[in-house]
């Protein structure tokens, strides 16, 4: 697997991201299995890993750090992202909070827990209704100039809310992290991929396999879809889970790995080696356009 420019300004990644975001806290357990995981996708090509302040309730970010304190890959083999911005409250909803103060502290925390001195990526990790975005951009700012990260990126922003925060920033926002998969195509639809490549940038697609329903869904669409992904992948010498990965690499999206399997990172891996058809590629397109 080669290594691309996430964008004209951004670090050197590759092809696909491995993330964080299904993992939970079991203890040291999880130091063992983090290990394993990253010393495997290191051997795949896989040198970027994507964080967030919230997984696994506040401990995967520090369990990574403890791997990275050890020894066991060195900190300028990999690329490493992190996000804040998505809050849980004590009553167990959901909001965001993207203010100058939470962003400040979440990135210290983040660089604490994860033993680094900075992140090559930090992201927002939704978009936040009542922030300031001047004193927010104000403070991202800050952090760049402060050598704490090095790129700023966005997840789960609108074509407006990207435009809007990058109105305010000196530096461009490298990527754009949003829900993309054969079962999800509204980030085609509504211009986000677009708008994101006009920017001189690579999407980030996290979800690309639906969260397993493309493997496993057994409603009348992902079983279409399936079997269509079955019969183009007999070309290729590829399974259902590689062409769907193929289809989103070749769209010019970095697919985000979320499987704690060692068989589906490894098929993710590979997928970079399939060069689908334009008329394979669309008729899968057709498939995820039917409602």
């Amino acid at each position: 697997m080669k290594n691309v420019y996430l964008s004209d300004s951004g670090p050197k990644v590759s092809q696909a991201i491995y993330g964080f975001w299904r993992w939970k806290d079991q203890g040291k357990e999880t130091i063992a299995h983090i290990e394993r995981t990253v010393n495997l996708c290191l051997q795949l090509g896989i040198n970027t890993f994507d964080h967030a302040d919230m997984y696994g309730n506040f401990s995967i970010e520090k369990y990574f750090g403890e791997v990275l304190k050890s020894g066991s890959f060195k900190r300028e083999d990999i690329v490493l992202f992190s996000k804040c911005g998505i809050c849980t409250s004590a009553k167990g909803f959901t909001y965001y909070n993207t203010s100058a103060e939470h962003i400040t502290s979440s990135v210290n925390n983040s660089l604490q827990r994860l033993n680094t001195e900075y992140l090559d990526v930090f992201l927002l990790h939704h978009s936040d209704h009542l922030s300031d975005l001047e004193s927010t951009a104000k403070a991202l700012m800050q952090l760049v100039k402060q050598g704490k990260i090095k790129s700023i990126g966005v997840s789960n922003f609108t074509v407006f809310q990207h435009q809007q925060l990058a109105s305010y920033l000196s530096v461009p926002i490298v990527t754009n992290h949003v829900e993309l998969n054969l079962l999800n195509i509204s980030a085609i639809e509504d211009g986000r991929v677009d708008f994101i490549k006009q920017r001189y940038s690579k999407p980030l697609a996290w979800a690309p396999l639906a969260g397993g329903k493309i493997l496993n869904g057994v409603d009348p669409k992902s079983q279409l879809l399936r079997s269509k992904l079955s019969e183009i992948g007999i070309k290729h010498n590829a399974n259902v889970e590689q062409t769907a990965v193929a289809w989103l690499m070749q769209l010019g999206t970095l697919p985000i790995i979320g499987s704690l399997d060692e068989d589906r990172i490894k098929n993710a891996a590979t997928a970079t080696e399939i060069k689908l058809s334009h008329e394979d590629w669309y008729e899968l397109l057709n498939i995820a356009q039917l409602k």
